[in-house]
């Protein structure tokens, strides 16, 4: 009876955020979040693959429906759909320093640069064609933006690396390639760059964070991370990091140490069915993405 108590107990304090050292808060996740879920059209019967929120607080879902692109305020309320007939396969998402919102195909092999409002600004790769090189992309996952103003792609499903281009988009090089070793990937799934010009590469199928020079070099590696699917660096510079496999969402110092771990396997409040990329915004509140359980869940610090 006292080992039964004691192991409920634990999955209690995993499902709300036990912290490792008490510097992190638990967070509390907003059932029924988004409100306008009903009316936002094709939320919940597709993937949802990624989620970010700009300026104003408005949160952008990416998700594998005929609208992929969802607008919500903080509150959940729906605002508006667009990008119909522009994808074949959502996966990354992401705001610019400028306000620019970059949203990568990975089944196109294409990266591309909109407006908040869905006009189109740039273009990256090749449609529906797959390559290694300057101009081609073999199913791209993230992208992550320097403190300088670079542009870095974790380039993913087909090709193990990550590239790299100038504000003005100018290809500056990439390294990486399949295998085990440092500076090799295995699904290079997403990436984040902290205030210095450290590039954190999640290696997902090689269970580990690979942190890198803003040039390539490999600088440490971190194995007590799961199987990472999504990464998100906060300005305080904590590392926020989905495991897809163990469903639990964990909290990281820039040492590779981990300050808190929450989450568990279902459909309730607070546990996840694969989660995804995630984000965090400017209130301290984290989205999380699910693919198999086709919603964004909120969570909120207590």
């Amino acid at each position: 009876m006292r080992l039964r108590l004691l192991l409920m107990a634990t999955s209690l304090l995993l499902a709300l955020g036990a912290s490792a050292t008490g510097e992190e808060p638990a967070f509390r996740p907003v059932a029924g979040w988004p409100s306008g879920g009903r009316s936002a059209p094709g939320y919940g019967t597709g993937a949802v693959s990624a989620v970010a929120t700009d300026r104003q607080g408005r949160v952008f879902v990416f998700q594998r429906a005929p609208e992929p692109v969802l607008i919500f305020q903080r509150d959940g309320t729906f605002v508006r759909a667009w990008g119909a007939g522009e994808f074949t396969s959502p996966h990354g998402c992401r705001f610019d320093p400028e306000g620019n919102l970059w949203l990568t195909d990975n089944a196109d092999h294409r990266v591309l640069k909109y407006t908040p409002e869905g006009k189109l600004l740039a273009t990256f790769g090749t449609k529906g064609q797959a390559g290694e090189d300057a101009t081609h992309f073999n199913k791209p996952t993230d992208i992550a933006f320097a403190p300088n103003g670079d542009v870095y792609i974790s380039d993913g499903y087909g090709n193990s690396r990550v590239v790299r281009f100038s504000h003005e988009g100018k290809y500056l090089g990439a390294w990486g390639r399949k295998g085990t070793g440092e500076g090799e990937f295995n699904l290079p799934h997403s990436v984040v760059i902290d205030r210095t010009g450290k590039v954190y590469v999640a290696d997902r199928e090689n269970a580990r964070v690979q942190v890198f020079t803003p040039e390539g070099k490999f600088l440490t590696q971190w194995h007590d991370t799961g199987h990472p699917y999504g990464l998100y660096l906060t300005p305080d510079q904590r590392l926020y990091l989905t495991d897809g496999l163990a469903n639990t969402l964990s909290v990281f110092d820039l040492t590779g140490k981990r300050l808190s771990r929450m989450g568990s396997a279902g459909t309730g409040a607070g546990e996840y069915k694969l989660p995804h990329l995630l984000t965090v915004d400017d209130q301290g509140a984290v989205y999380v993405c699910e693919v198999n359980g086709k919603r964004v869940q909120k969570l909120l610090p207590r």
